[in-house]
């Protein structure tokens, strides 16, 4: 049995042109897709089938002209709302219980896109060039979200990871990122042989004994490290680490916090690295 959809397209300069789509019914999800999504909540899964998940209806939109899309399972009354002519071809309905089944949250979205995860390139005149942001093991999804959001708005386009940093294809990360993770590229590597293979560049850290941030000499280029949420930088990274960076806190000897949330500290590093970018200008 067949039925018409309503469908708006918003392609090229046919942005209120209305048309209908003849579906068919094998365009319901299947118990193998259910299944298939529903494992991505996995790393060891993901890196098998080589793809992720976007869930909801913000993260879907801002990340689809960035990434190869596999499919979007949705129910029909989002389709009805948001769906457009890129998604023919790639679109399987879902009601909500199976939207459930599927959902890495407590409450389903109404609509999850699979991406490829695209192949890992970095850009050496890109790195040379610019700041970059380095985490050391840093554990907390909604973190390294929240970093990348921070990248994003100051226009850095690198983030290099510890093998041990949280995924950043993990749900949670993806979803924290508010859309970032389609502009600023996380890179996992070894940071040891990434900082010998950049040694010319300026290498910095957040310290609780480091200089006062706000009387240091900073460059527009270079690498910024920042450390787990508990134990922060390594020992073996601290050793390479020659320009240490205190975020003091205010006013100087009465008691505060132990520290600063690892993002907060991202946030505030970052901001003073571009304030005096605009100085030097």
């Amino acid at each position: 049995m067949l039925f018409y959809h309503f469908l708006r397209d918003i392609s090229g300069n046919n942005a209120n042109f209305d048309i209908y789509i003849r579906c068919d019914k094998t365009m319901n999800v299947t118990n193998s897709t259910i299944k298939l999504i529903a494992s991505l909540s996995q790393k060891k899964y993901r890196v098998e089938e080589g793809c992720f998940v976007a869930e909801g209806t913000k993260c879907v939109r801002d990340t689809w002209d960035y990434f190869n899309c596999r499919l979007i399972v949705a129910t029909q009354a989002w389709y009805e709302e948001f769906g457009h002519s890129g998604h023919l071809g790639k679109i399987q309905f879902a009601n909500k219980g199976q939207m459930q089944r599927m959902s890495q949250f407590s409450t389903a979205a109404d609509v999850i896109a699979v991406y490829d995860i695209p192949e890992d390139v970095i850009d050496e005149n890109e790195v040379r060039n610019n700041l970059n942001i380095v985490l050391d093991n840093v554990q907390d999804p909604g973190n390294l979200g929240t970093i990348m959001r921070i990248a994003d708005w100051y226009g850095i386009k690198n983030i290099f990871c510890s093998e041990k940093t949280v995924d950043v294809y993990n749900h949670k990360v993806v979803q924290a990122t508010m859309g970032a993770i389609s502009r600023v590229k996380v890179h996992y590597c070894d940071l040891e042989e990434l900082f010998y293979e950049y040694s010319d560049m300026p290498l910095y850290g957040t310290f609780l004994d480091g200089k006062n941030i706000y009387r240091s000499e900073l460059a527009t280029t270079g690498f910024v490290v920042f450390g787990n949420e508990g134990r922060g930088i390594s020992p073996k990274l601290s050793e390479i680490i020659k320009n240490r960076l205190l975020i003091p806190s205010f006013p100087k000897g009465i008691p505060t916090s132990e520290s600063l949330n690892v993002g907060m500290a991202a946030a505030i590093t970052i901001s003073e690295f571009r304030r005096n970018s605009f100085i030097k200008k």
